[in-house]
């Protein structure tokens, strides 16, 4: 019979999962320098990265980014942090995570196919557009 994880674990990672939600990139980022994984997952394989792109917390996710989280990583739903940045309009987000080598076309569905899905023409444009 497995072990169950103690509460307060549990709390502290719920809080962690939180700061990425609300965009607390300083708070992040202190944890992340204690020595924090960037890469952090939930029970539904959401990483930080995933949390902070799909509410359009820019500064959380280049924290994450700056502290080495993988831009390419998948939930268990096959949703990327691009994805989910994409979905929600937030084109800072979006931008942040390209220059970090987000591939457009990783996950299922993929960036690309959320853009057209929802008929979002502006971050299909984002998504074309040359990296700088």
């Amino acid at each position: 019979m497995a072990e169950q994880p103690d509460e307060d674990v549990v709390a502290f990672a719920h809080m962690l999962f939180d700061l990425a939600r609300t965009g607390d990139a300083e708070r992040l980022g202190e944890y992340l320098d204690a020595g924090l994984t960037p890469n952090l997952t939930n029970d539904k394989g959401d990483t930080l990265l995933i949390l902070a792109a799909y509410q359009g917390q820019q500064e959380a996710v280049q924290v994450l980014l700056d502290h080495g989280a993988e831009v390419g990583r998948v939930n268990d739903r096959g949703q990327t942090a691009l994805a989910a940045a994409v979905f929600k309009q937030s084109a800072p987000t979006v931008s942040a995570l390209l220059v970090a080598g987000a591939d457009p076309n990783a996950g299922s569905p993929s960036a690309a196919e959320t853009a057209r899905f929802f008929d979002l023409p502006e971050m299909a444009r984002l998504l074309e557009e040359p990296r700088r």
